[in-house]
């Protein structure tokens, strides 16, 4: 089968947001990828790292450029359920009955960032623990569906408590964030001052595209059409070896797995996983001591399949219909035009026409197309850069 061209074109937008999203958070491409794929796969997400890593900007950023309902905060030793759940409802509590008041809450939310978010109370994370895993909410005497896609997490360290473990095993993906490498320190520091330059002007930087959710759950939908037969083999070594090795990795874990593969192969375009889909299994570890062991071996097996491309190559088609939907964003007239609007398109379609280039040396007219689509954009906003 193929995928609808809906589908298509929902994956080439969020293909969109991740670059537009890389182009402003250095070396974060790894923890940009694990965003998106949490969504398409409805999982959870933690990022662990020191304070200045860009945990709680890039999540927010993606948040926004999912068109979702949000809910943030920021978790203490503190914080109260009702700051995240709801206050009672106090006319039907003096009535007899126990509600609590969901509205704007986090019970109501498509889309959940929480900060620290291992340093909620008892009370709080055995809620969230329900909500997380079955997307359902304890109101008073009634259970309540959720709209949770994905909740996105952050902390400084991991959790040492064992009580914690039923409810940061709920986060099937986990990705540990260092600064920004040395080689990649002068593009850091050129992105950051474009932003601090942005910030002192009063100025925002151009909106990242929005995907509906309502897009987001019909990409969701077709998982369960990803033909897992052919990596069934090499996914259950790949397990057995792990847990051979001590690695601790749940029955849930295992099998949710299955789950991140087919969300790769979907986000390439595919509809056969291969061993190249394995990817997102380096980041379904428990124990940050296994994040070395888990990444080797997952890396191993891609390695060692030789029908794996290494690489996907689009076809002209396909390039050019990402290119036309680069252009006209800038042009599109929901947002005011803006420098930094009209060089992150010239920047995509930059790379677009290097990649044509590359693959397709003989698509001439498909080469005089992208040429002129730049020099329209170029034209919305004259001095703009690209690379």
């Amino acid at each position: 089968m193929a995928w609808p061209e809906q589908t298509i074109a929902t994956i080439r937008r969020l293909s969109t947001i991740e670059r537009e999203l890389a182009d402003r958070y250095v070396d974060r491409d790894e923890a940009i990828g694990l965003l998106v794929l949490a969504a398409v796969c409805r999982e959870h997400l933690l990022l662990i790292g020191p304070p200045g890593t860009a945990k709680t900007g890039l999540i927010d950023q993606f948040c926004r450029a999912v068109g979702a309902r949000q809910f943030r905060y920021l978790l203490t030793r503190f914080t109260e359920p009702s700051e995240l759940f709801g206050p009672l409802d106090i006319e039907r509590f003096q009535a007899g009955s126990y509600r609590i008041r969901t509205e704007g809450m986090l019970p109501e939310a498509e889309v959940v960032f929480l900060d620290e978010v291992f340093q909620g109370s008892s009370a709080i994370l055995n809620t969230l623990l329900t909500l997380l895993n079955e997307r359902r909410f304890n109101n008073g005497a009634q259970t309540v569906a959720t709209p949770l896609i994905s909740l996105y997490g952050a902390t400084a360290a991991p959790p040492e408590d064992p009580a914690v473990v039923p409810f940061s095993d709920r986060f099937l993906l986990r990705l540990e964030l260092t600064g920004v490498r040395e080689d990649r320190l002068a593009d850091l520091l050129d992105v950051g001052w474009e932003q601090e330059r942005n910030l002192l002007a009063s100025q925002s930087a151009s909106p990242v595209p929005v995907i509906a959710p309502a897009q987001l759950n019909e990409l969701s939908a077709q998982l369960q059409h990803v033909e897992l037969k052919r990596i069934l083999p090499i996914y259950q070594q790949l397990i057995r070896e792990l847990r051979a090795q001590g690695s601790t990795l749940s029955d849930r874990r295992v099998v949710r797995g299955l789950k991140l593969v087919a969300g790769a192969c979907l986000l390439r375009e595919s509809e056969v996983a291969a061993a190249v889909d394995l990817w997102p299994l380096q980041h379904f570890w428990t124990d940050p001591a296994d994040a070395q062991l888990v990444g080797q071996a997952v890396s191993e097996r891609i390695a060692d399949d030789p029908s794996t491309p290494r690489r996907a190559v689009r076809t002209p088609a396909e390039i050019m219909a990402v290119a036309r939907f680069e252009a006209e964003q800038p042009a599109s007239g929901r947002f005011p035009v803006t420098e930094s609007m009209v060089t992150a398109a010239l920047r995509a379609l930059g790379r677009l026409r290097r990649e044509l280039y590359a693959d397709h040396p003989a698509a001439i007219s498909e080469k005089t197309d992208i040429d002129r689509l730049i020099a329209e954009v170029e034209a919305l906003y004259p001095g703009s850069d690209h690379v």
